[in-house]
């Protein structure tokens, strides 16, 4: 095995590691929103998506926020990451975001602290599928986005791990981003792409995850949100049409 490969396995393991050891109390700074009438995108994720150790708005959720502004997409984005989540505590915060932010769109960046905590793979997909069903019951859009573990985790548990998300978005009907750190961690030079920690992707590593999350976010700005549940009121507010 080559030295390049020896680091892009370790530099993935160590990420993994990283997301629960970030510090749960660590908290994302949305960059600054369009006017308060304009629609909402949430985005309920970890420490990737918290902008841990980075400077405020170097975060690829920042960098979203600049993109839409420059297209003129009138969406406001909310960043309800915190570092160290896993998807029972996403679970147990998204009825109150959605019932405060009423998101015409909702990002979900979560499912890695559950893989290094040792928890059952039937827990993660049941929390990811109660997610996709409350954001769907909201009247929201929904983008999931998958991750995967490193390889000493084994074959079999590394692909059901990787084909939980894309299971939970055919059920629900969400968009998916398959592997949110393509082009990261698996870089010709990946520890050039993460902080002096070789753990957290660093400023550099930010619009490759945003080149990785807007493909599949774009055709969400472009269609009306799913029916809600009988009994449930849809969102008003929706992101018009390009």
């Amino acid at each position: 095995m080559n030295g390049i490969a020896v680091r892009e396995k370790t530099t993935r393991r160590h990420f993994i590691a990283a997301l629960a050891l970030a510090g749960a109390g660590t908290t994302a700074l949305a960059a600054e929103p369009p006017p308060s009438s304009a629609p909402t995108l949430l985005v309920l994720g970890d420490s990737i998506s918290a902008e841990y150790g980075l400077a405020r708005g170097q975060g690829w959720v920042a960098l979203l926020q600049e993109r839409l502004a420059a297209q003129k997409i009138p969406l406001q984005v909310h960043n309800a990451s915190v570092s160290g989540e896993t998807t029972a505590g996403g679970r147990t915060r998204l009825p109150a975001l959605l019932a405060q932010h009423r998101p015409a769109i909702v990002i979900v960046e979560l499912g890695a602290n559950d893989a290094l905590r040792g928890l059952p793979l039937a827990h993660t997909e049941d929390n990811l599928r109660a997610m996709a069903a409350a954001v769907r019951q909201a009247g929201a859009r929904l983008l999931l986005l998958g991750m995967q573990v490193p390889p000493n985790y084994g074959k079999d548990y590394n692909l059901r791990f990787a084909a939980l998300f894309a299971q939970v978005a055919q059920a629900q009907q969400a968009a998916l981003v398959p592997f949110l750190l393509a082009g990261v961690a698996d870089a010709s030079e990946p520890l050039a792409l993460f902080q002096a920690d070789g753990i957290h992707p660093n400023a550099q590593a930010q619009p490759q995850l945003l080149a990785n999350v807007w493909p599949q976010l774009l055709p969400l700005l472009k269609k009306p949100g799913p029916a809600p549940a009988p009994g449930r009121r849809a969102n008003p507010a929706a992101p018009p049409g390009r």
